[in-house]
């Protein structure tokens, strides 16, 4: 996902017995992307990792669902509305948007999660608005804060402690979320003209093993939930090796680039995943040229649905919009300034916003809590 690094104690040689100074033989774990041919992460237990029974549990966040078609238009959702839902994270995610590629949807949680949670349907990129906290798995402990992306893998036993006080996190369910291509090198190594480099990122620390007392886990897959009764705390690794766990990137870490005139949003690009591309719009110098128009121009992208989630700053290109907005332009449909925004931005220098943005490949659907939240004159707007 990153690189390989290796933490703790691990035998000279992947599938080596590794055995405690009594001789009593490790487990080890091995944990893989697309089958045994991508990344992968070896991992040495204390006990069998696999030892679990079926039980019965209640946790777990609500499939999308589907809602009737609608006319094509231009929407805006304030997420702003959302009831503050609490609980634990594993129950507070409220899917908003989804395709068959991926979900969208936002978590306000107020509680650590009770249970060890693994989601077998996607990766999961979360987007830290307000907040903070934990992520604790097998692999150790991941400290994340306000303006971070969280990275947590696919199939990834874990479970999310949030810090007292308020939090707001986006929430994207996606397949084979990875760094763009194009910033790295031939070994793999990010570019040193890539928007970021290794030191940015936050890897999971490894911690002794220890016991939270917690013996349930829940686990997703096709969108349906399964709870397990473990024999034994899973936090139970002396050491790991593998290029495949959670990791934190600030978005304000991103190196924005800054052209003679506008530049299309793929500079921005920071991951990528199956069927769609997220980019940071970070504080930033803009154009450069004398007569450049800063605004972005009015387009449709008409092969990619573009969904803006709004952090902070002045949006200049809407008005109506805020901390919290997020705006959802379908394919084939030209959106852009509202009226006198693009003739206002020149000679303008520098934009102060923050915002996460996503192209999608296939056409985003609404669910039902995205209905209840939607700015109903919001596509009227583009007319005056």
């Amino acid at each position: 996902m990153l690189d390989r690094i290796v933490q703790g104690e691990v035998p000279r040689k992947h599938h080596l017995a590794l055995r405690d100074v009594a001789g009593v033989l490790r487990h080890e774990e091995a944990w893989t992307r697309a089958g045994f041919e991508g990344a992968y992460t070896l991992a040495y237990h204390l006990g069998r990792p696999h030892a679990a029974r079926p039980d019965q549990s209640a946790h777990g966040w609500p499939a999308p669902v589907a809602t009737a078609s609608r006319a094509l238009a231009r929407h805006h959702y304030r997420t702003q509305d959302l009831p503050l839902a609490g609980g634990a994270p594993v129950d507070a995610f409220r899917p908003l948007l989804w395709s068959p590629d991926l979900t969208v949807g936002l978590a306000l949680p107020g509680a650590p999660d009770p249970v060890y949670v693994r989601n077998g349907d996607g990766d999961e990129l979360l987007f830290v608005a307000e907040g903070g906290g934990e992520l604790v798995c097998p692999l150790g402990v991941l400290r994340f804060e306000r303006e971070d992306y969280l990275v947590i893998p696919k199939g990834l036993l874990h479970r999310l402690v949030p810090d007292a006080g308020p939090q707001r996190w986006l929430w994207l369910e996606l397949d084979d979320l990875h760094l763009p291509a194009q910033w790295r090198n031939a070994t793999g190594q990010l570019r040193m003209d890539a928007p970021y480099c290794h030191r940015d990122f936050r890897r999971v620390a490894w911690r002794p093993p220890r016991d939270e007392g917690i013996r349930q886990l829940v686990a997703k897959r096709q969108g349906a939930w399964s709870a397990f009764r473990l024999e034994a705390s899973p936090l139970d690794v002396v050491g790991w090796d593998g290029a495949v766990y959670p990791f934190a990137f600030r978005i304000t870490d991103f190196q924005a680039r800054v052209g003679l005139v506008h530049l299309p949003p793929t500079w921005h690009g920071t991951f990528a995943a199956r069927g769609a591309l997220v980019c940071s719009f970070v504080p930033r110098p803009l154009d450069f040229h004398p007569e450049a128009v800063p605004c972005p121009y009015p387009h449709a992208s008409v092969d990619v649905d573009e969904l803006l989630f709004y952090v902070r700053g002045q949006f200049t290109s809407r008005r109506g919009v805020g901390a919290g907005s997020l705006s959802h332009h379908p394919a084939g449909l030209l959106h852009g300034p509202h009226p006198g925004a693009y003739e206002g931005s020149v000679g303008a220098r520098a934009t102060d916003e923050l915002a996460v943005m996503l192209d999608c490949a296939r056409p985003l659907a609404p669910t039902p809590a995205a209905l209840e939240i939607e700015d109903a004159g919001y596509d009227a707007s583009f007319s005056g």
